[in-house]
């Protein structure tokens, strides 16, 4: 029987490892997306055209490398390690995985923040706060400890889930937008190239995520067919979902009113359907925070998996539960999480916690540089059918990471400056690694 029919009970399929893809960009955060955007005006919509075309980009180049390397457990860490060595690769996993731990948290708080218009108390009452929020991680740790297909089913169901009312406010908002909202056009109060640049980096933030069916390649389905599919799909469908629903809120909402609003698709949704409606859509706040934590929980415990059976990271993060889950490795993480997400409520700390998230920002973006630079090392391994195969791949990996370069610079001086330094940070990590491994070695022999 034709394997690429067959769902593996142990492994995702095609639509769960879309879903960690659209699941995992289609945060919390996209619901405050059109209120930052109001103060650029209509040319906004440029961005999202202009960071979806990055983004396909780098999901074209993260799909080509899955066909290459279907089995490349880490993604972006495999790819790195493969085309440009070990420390290469050390260095995306680290900022990778800091990443996530801070990302973890702010969505933690975002899930909090929505579920405030249901349980009042909640934006008020610090200890409440922090009780939820933990409730919640380590909910969804125990979720992901069951085995990969249970966190692919629950991501799939909650993907779904999170889309409906943002599709709904998107398609239907188009029926009711008024032109004179997108007037004028260039809102910013500068160039429309400056404009467009910098909505072009902060739209494109909303596309982290692309590589995530990547991580798991391991526990994948025919991987070399399922990850390239589920990788452009989840890219595509996200696409679709900005643009629709940032068109439709800004040609309801007059700018100057949008610019105001804490909760646009709310308030978006009231015109359309009354007053009731906003209830329903801060549900749909707190189920898209809910998935993106659930699809970066699983991405957590698989990423140090894959260093740790490298010899690049503590063996404790290498051993798995009897459903063949990291389950240590992702409890380790999930305590950083919530030391990390109670710092937002402890006033003191909550400076550091903010902090931490700047520094983490720009360590997203290597492993997208390193990936594109490993796809055209690990690409001319191979033998090319045509000089055009050839020059495309060239332009593909140059156009992705010239896109990259780009996001880099525009995300501004002290962003480049703290993501360096924390780069930097893996230096003596990975000496002392590399050290321990040897020393093993050495004892083993």
């Amino acid at each position: 029987m034709n394997s690429t029919s067959l769902a593996t009970p142990s492994k995702l399929g095609l639509w769960t490892s879309t879903s960690l893809v659209l699941g995992n960009m289609i945060g919390a955060g996209v619901f405050l997306m059109p209120t930052t955007l109001a103060s650029f005006g209509g040319i906004s919509v440029v961005g999202w055209v202009c960071s979806a075309l990055g983004a396909f980009l780098l999901a074209k180049v993260f799909a080509n490398l899955s066909k290459i390397m279907p089995i490349a457990d880490g993604g972006p860490y495999a790819y790195s390690r493969r085309g440009l060595g070990d420390f290469a690769g050390f260095l995306v996993a680290w900022g990778y995985l800091v990443s996530v731990c801070c990302a973890n948290a702010a969505i933690a708080v975002s899930f909090i923040s929505a579920l405030s218009t249901f349980i009042p108390a909640l934006a008020t009452n610090p200890p409440l706060s922090i009780v939820t929020g933990l409730g919640i991680i380590w909910f969804l740790t125990w979720i992901n400890s069951l085995g990969i297909l249970t966190s692919g089913k629950v991501q799939l169901a909650l993907t779904i889930l999170k889309i409906i009312p943002i599709l709904a406010i998107g398609i239907v908002g188009l029926f009711f937008i008024h032109i004179q909202n997108f007037i004028p056009f260039n809102n910013s109060g500068t160039s429309t190239l400056a404009a467009i640049t910098a909505t072009t980096t902060f739209t494109f933030y909303a596309f982290l995520g692309i590589e995530c069916a990547t991580i798991p390649s391991g526990s994948v389905v025919n991987p070399e067919k399922n990850i390239p599919k589920a990788t452009i799909y989840g890219t595509l469908i996200a696409t679709f979902i900005y643009i629709s629903s940032t068109v439709s809120i800004m040609g309801m909402i007059p700018s100057s009113q949008l610019q105001q609003s804490v909760t646009p698709f709310a308030d978006a949704a009231v015109l359309l359907w009354g007053e009731a409606s906003k209830y329903w859509v801060s549900a749909g706040v707190a189920i898209a925070a809910m998935g993106a934590l659930n699809g970066f929980i699983l991405i957590q415990g698989q990423l140090p998996y894959a260093l740790a059976k490298d010899k690049l990271f503590p063996a404790v993060f290498a051993k798995t539960n009897n459903k063949g889950v990291p389950a240590i490795g992702m409890a380790i993480s999930s305590v950083f999480i919530s030391l990390i997400m109670s710092m937002n409520y402890t006033k003191g700390l909550a400076a550091q916690f903010k902090f931490l998230i700047l520094l983490s920002t720009l360590t997203v973006l290597i492993p997208y540089l390193f990936s594109t630079a490993a796809y055209l090392i690990i690409r001319f391994q191979y033998s090319f059918k045509s000089a055009f195969q050839k020059a495309m791949a060239i332009a593909l990996a140059l156009s992705a990471f010239l896109f990259s370069m780009c996001i880099v610079v525009g995300s501004g001086q002290e962003v480049v400056y703290w993501g360096f330094l924390l780069s930097m940070s893996s230096v003596p990590i990975y000496a002392w690694v590399v050290r321990k491994r040897k020393l093993t070695d050495v004892t083993a022999n």
